[in-house]
């Protein structure tokens, strides 16, 4: 959960939220397949299920202390796409979503190439 406050009040924004917007945008780049599961450990539900792991749509979002968020991805690319490329795209294209839809600074896009489709 992430909360902001602004001149209008106190906003908060869940991750499942921050998640599903940041896939929709991740998808719609060129050369990505697809967005990859990954199995990591949720704060909350760790606590609730006693430390199972639980398993993930290929992003992570993490709030920093200064209020800005740290995003991880977990992508899978075509065959023949320039990689480089792809990332800088999708790094722009997340930063840009995040802060224009939530006005959340995005400290930084990790972008992790998992897998690629042939």
């Amino acid at each position: 959960m992430v909360n902001v406050e602004n001149h209008i009040g106190k906003i908060s924004v869940s991750e499942n939220y921050f998640t599903e917007l940041i896939r929709h945008a991740v998808c719609d780049c060129f050369g990505v397949a697809d967005v990859c599961s990954v199995n990591t450990f949720r704060s909350a539900v760790s606590a609730i299920t006693g430390g199972r792991l639980c398993k993930r749509k290929g992003v992570v979002v993490h709030a920093d202390k200064n209020g800005g968020l740290s995003i991880d991805l977990h992508i899978k690319v075509t065959y023949g796409t320039n990689i480089s490329a792809a990332v800088s795209s999708i790094t722009h294209k997340v930063i840009f979503t995040v802060e224009e839809a939530v006005d959340v600074q995005v400290n930084n896009v990790n972008v992790y190439v998992d897998d690629m489709n042939y």
